[in-house]
């Protein structure tokens, strides 16, 4: 298991392209799932996840092709029902091959689904959903199982907005009879990305973007091409060390518009940006404000980049307080962070984070994805070498993230454990 070393202390300057986002392409890759012939996705970022799912697919029965940046699939050959938990196990995304299993093969068996450790994340809003379309939900030794002769479309309600479970009842409802409507729907940029490359196959979706979805059920879809958007947290990530190390950074190819809460934390905290088309330059300054800050679904502040805010809050001047409303385990890493001399209290769902003058260097295991990038940014500016461990975490995530840091001027190489 390999681990990345870095040595703090340099400022990061230059320009990154920011690769495409892991969470928009795991659920338009198994939307392919709903139709025959070869969907074909640009922008498709090198990562372990992308790789689970391409397996997964294939297991089900379609054909898979990756060259670049591009992936080709086509499920004419969609024959098998069942998602295994040796291929769910790696990937909580894996759930979001129920719906279209449903909706394409009358059945589903799904195994419940792994991931990081960083909240129980329960389907039962994918559950109800599914059952109100028509389908027979059965749980039977860490299955879910899934039977719909008919599936039809219904008014469903989301006790909270959940991403993966939008994603999964649109794809769903895309090929009901009559109309769905969404309501409390994630509003994410993915759902988006989502609805346009379903709409692109002919499907009729209507209100992506806000709380309401309302689905128009076709008989059937046709194939598409599609270009997966940036991916805003890895970009969240690369403006929050240039803001860290007081560097400057010009981040290409993202979507300023996906990053506003980031953008506006960072700016109270004395960062300077400023936006391009399709990029903008992160500048830090001599000195950081602190900034409270709550997490919440979008467009507000993302869960995901909570653990990389920690980290340029506990070098920041005066008390921040950071509160966690997603999910009930995402402080994991704060007792890392506490290894590396950072001030944090915890209470509950709420961190209190006392700007110390410097972190130091010291040896960490990386819980899970955000946390390992949050450790990396940590030893960016922390005094001497610092080694983050367990960083398979980051492979999921982040293509080659070691690398574009490198590439930014940062010490930073990823070694055997």
């Amino acid at each position: 298991m390999d681990k990345i070393v870095v040595e703090g202390g340099r400022q990061l300057n230059g320009e990154v392209k920011i690769s495409g986002a892991k969470n928009a392409a795991l659920p338009v890759l198994v939307a392919a799932l709903l139709t025959d012939g070869w969907n074909t996705f640009k922008n498709v970022p090198d990562l372990r996840d992308i790789d689970s799912t391409r397996q997964l697919l294939t297991h089900l029965g379609a054909a898979v092709e990756r060259s670049g940046e591009t992936v080709r699939i086509n499920a004419a050959g969609l024959n098998n029902p069942e998602a295994p938990y040796d291929i769910v196990r790696k990937m909580r995304a894996s759930i979001l091959v129920l719906g279209p299993l449903v909706a394409r093969l009358k059945r589903a068996r799904v195994s419940l689904p792994g991931g990081c450790a960083i909240g129980a994340r329960p389907i039962n809003l994918h559950l109800k959903g599914l059952a109100a379309l028509g389908a027979a939900i059965d749980l039977d030794h860490g299955y879910v199982e899934a039977k719909a002769d008919r599936l039809t479309g219904a008014d469903i309600y989301f006790d909270i907005p959940t991403v993966t479970g939008t994603e999964n009842l649109m794809m769903t409802a895309v090929l009901a009879h009559g109309t769905t409507v969404l309501r409390n729907a994630a509003r994410e940029p993915e759902i988006v990305a989502l609805a346009d490359m379903l709409t692109g196959m002919g499907a009729r979706i209507e209100g992506a973007g806000t709380s309401i979805i309302t689905i128009r059920g076709v008989d059937a879809l046709n194939p598409t091409t599609f270009t997966v958007i940036p991916d805003r947290i890895e970009a969240g990530t690369f403006m929050v060390a240039a803001a860290l190390t007081r560097g400057q950074v010009t981040l290409r190819g993202c979507e300023p518009a996906h990053l506003e809460a980031c953008t506006d934390k960072l700016k109270l905290a004395g960062a300077k940006i400023s936006v391009e088309d399709k990029g903008l330059t992160v500048a830090g300054g001599d000195a950081f404000n602190s900034v409270d800050l709550r997490t919440q679904p979008y467009p507000g502040f993302p869960t995901d980049m909570q653990a990389q805010f920690m980290v340029l809050m506990s070098v920041a001047n005066g008390l921040s307080v950071i509160s966690e409303t997603i999910f009930e385990n995402r402080f994991i890493h704060v007792s890392e962070l506490r290894r590396m001399g950072a001030d944090i209290r915890v209470t509950g769902n709420t961190a209190v984070v006392r700007g110390v003058s410097h972190l130091s260097a010291a040896p960490v295991m990386a819980s899970d994805l955000r946390a390992s990038a949050s450790l990396i940014l940590a030893g960016l500016v922390a005094k001497g070498s610092t080694e983050v461990n367990r960083v398979y975490h980051l492979d999921r995530g982040y293509q080659a993230i070691e690398k574009k840091f490198a590439a930014l001027g940062a010490a930073v190489r990823r070694l055997p454990a």
